[in-house]
């Protein structure tokens, strides 16, 4: 059986802080979304308030905000954490400060959502974060390219 070495570039922990930032925003998220499910009162299993409770209740209007600001992030932390480390493999600093830029628009996402107006969860910092998600996307895919074309062509060309 033969082994592979991977040799992390310079700088590469500037990745490993990166990523671990997207831990805090969930962990923030989560947090939050537990607040409010307290005082909105909605149970375990519910995942989010029915449409009249959140027309009723403030509070209840909160939590699905809460709650879809989180799952939302959850929904893209997949994706930043593969992309992430693609780009960072190579281009480490491009990849940790994008992926810091990614953790910080969620910030401010989660408190547009938390307004009570969920129209608010798109700022300019929004769209910072999805340039930085495009951007890692953009370079992950350069990243692998370059990769399968020089594997391509040491066995090929």
């Amino acid at each position: 059986m033969s082994s592979t070495v991977v040799t992390l570039p310079d700088g590469f922990q500037y990745v490993g802080a990166g990523l671990l930032s997207t831990v805090f925003i969930l962990m923030y998220q989560s947090m939050l979304v537990n607040k409010h499910r307290k005082l909105s009162g909605i149970k375990y299993p519910q995942l989010y308030a029915e449409k009249a409770e959140a027309a009723a209740s403030k509070d209840a209007l909160l939590f699905n905000c809460a709650q879809r600001a989180h799952q939302n992030t959850l929904e893209n932390v997949p994706i930043v954490y593969v992309t992430t480390l693609l780009v960072g493999a190579k281009f480490p600093a491009y990849a940790a400060s994008a992926v810091a830029l990614w953790s910080l628009s969620r910030i401010f996402y989660t408190r547009g959502y938390l307004s009570g107006d969920p129209a608010k969860r798109v700022s300019v910092m929004y769209g910072v974060g999805t340039i930085s998600l495009l951007g890692l996307l953009f370079g992950s895919t350069y990243v692998t390219g370059e990769w399968l074309y020089k594997a391509f062509s040491a066995k090929f060309l």
